[in-house]
């Protein structure tokens, strides 16, 4: 017995599921890297779909802004995984095009066009290489409160641009029908049925489940017209600066306030992963490569006309579901994402998915945004002070859209930064939290215990 046990005892401490290095045989590798990019496919083309319908583009413009939003994302999803000396966390990290940046990007977009959009996105990714770079020294500043309100206001933001895209589109003929409506309420409950009952990748998939369902009917009652796809390109490759690059003070201030909160979206992401996935607290190095990542990617993107990129949640998701850590993994995923951004025809055929299909995903793609924020403020102490700043901030950020005369009534550009009122609630959040007496500590302290431990349990390298 006492033999049985000694012989028992040696394992290996890091098998290939909690071994970010390690490589799965390539017959599971490739299933479930192409698991990961179809957990994360309707996320991805949602915003170019968005802003091309704010910008008024064209059908081969919209073809064009989802081509470049896939080839972007598996560019993006190689500097995580494989790396770039002190860029890249390392870690199986997909990148994708960020919802957070879209409640800013929209009326900018409407305002001074796509140009000024890209032109303010690529000095946002250039900060926050330097954030990344300056991690350890100002994490502070950003208290659970304080991403919790921005987080939350960004799926508020954009809950009423999922309903309006649940109708049909603003401008459709038939907007607000009983047949757009109807349809989109299909995709949303086939969602809610996958995402409850489903198992494993059909879970973590619900989403695309249901967008692919509704698109069916959609095609079914006649709804589609595939000319798009039939004047698209077999391949092409993604031309850089399609719409050039503007630089507006306004557009840069939103766009760089909104960078830092979705900076510190992909520090607890890289966490969850390390955390859930290799059992262990994340390196300094990870968080700070992976963040530098997010700003190369981000600035990348607005090189090849497309938006932010960041760290998707719903990747991290599925690897503490499955348990399969390697970054080599997403690294066959990230490959796919580019072969799929060289062949326009399949950004022709999401492109002619009809709005309301796309509307009904919206509508709980932005509510689990809005509840990941309320899941954040959960975690700090919700005294006097903390439901003060929250008051103040929730004021102005439902408030200013809602009361569009007080935007329209200040001098130049500050409407436009006012008229999302994002910015303000964020601006307001941060300031509140510095100056207000009684700020707790306790978020400071905890992430120097895990810097610590991080140190003491990962060997030097």
């Amino acid at each position: 017995m006492i033999e049985a046990t000694t012989q028992a005892e040696p394992r290996p401490s890091r098998t290939v599921n909690q071994d970010p290095d390690a490589m799965p045989p390539l017959g599971k590798a490739i299933p479930l890297g192409i698991q990961h990019i179809m957990a994360m496919f309707a996320g991805n083309v949602t915003p170019p779909i968005i802003i091309a319908g704010v910008i008024g583009a064209t059908t081969g413009e919209q073809i064009f802004l989802i081509q470049v939003a896939l080839f972007v994302a598996g560019i993006a999803t190689l500097v995580q995984t494989i790396g770039m000396g002190p860029i890249g966390a390392r870690l199986p990290i997909v990148q994708g095009t960020s919802f957070g940046f879209l409640p800013v990007a929209l009326p900018l977009a409407s305002s001074f066009g796509l140009a000024a959009v890209l032109g303010a996105s690529l000095i946002a990714g250039l900060l926050q290489v330097v954030l990344g770079a300056f991690l350890k020294k100002i994490r502070h500043w950003f208290s659970p409160v304080v991403t919790g309100i921005v987080v939350l206001l960004i799926g508020i933001t954009l809950m009423p641009v999922g309903l309006k895209y649940a109708a049909g589109g603003v401008g459709s003929p038939d907007f607000a029908s009983p047949t757009n409506l109807g349809l989109a309420l299909f995709v949303l409950v086939v969602t809610i049925a996958v995402h409850q009952f489903g198992r494993g990748f059909l879970k973590a998939a619900s989403i695309l489940v249901g967008l692919v369902s509704g698109y069916l009917v959609s095609i079914a009652l006649g709804m589609v017209d595939f000319s798009s796809v039939a004047d698209a390109a077999w391949f092409s490759f993604p031309k850089p600066f399609q719409y050039g690059l503007e630089f507006h003070l306004t557009a840069i201030i939103g766009m760089a306030l909104i960078m830092f909160v979705v900076g510190l979206e992909t520090i607890g992401n890289i966490s969850a992963i390390t955390i859930g996935g290799a059992g262990r607290m994340a390196k300094d190095r990870e968080l700070s490569g992976g963040v530098m990542a997010d700003g190369v990617a981000t600035s990348f993107a607005a090189i090849f006309n497309t938006l932010p990129n960041t760290a998707y949640a719903q990747n991290v998701g599925l690897i503490t579901l499955t348990g399969v850590v390697s970054r080599h993994v997403v690294t066959i995923g990230g490959i796919l994402l580019i072969c799929m951004g060289l062949f326009p025809k399949l950004g022709g055929l999401v492109a002619a998915m009809p709005h309301a299909v796309l509307g009904g995903a919206g509508v709980v793609m932005f509510g689990m945004i809005a509840s990941a924020g309320l899941k954040i403020i959960k975690e700090c102490d919700l005294n006097q002070r903390a439901m003060l700043i929250i008051a103040v901030s929730l004021s102005l950020g439902i408030g200013l859209p809602a009361v569009k005369e007080i935007a329209e009534t200040m001098p130049g550009q500050l409407g436009l930064l006012l008229k999302s009122g994002l910015v303000p609630a964020a601006l307001a959040a941060l300031l509140l939290d510095a100056i207000l007496p009684g700020k707790p500590k306790r978020e400071l302290a905890e992430a120097d215990e895990a810097t610590a431990a991080a140190e003491v349990a990962t060997p030097k390298e």
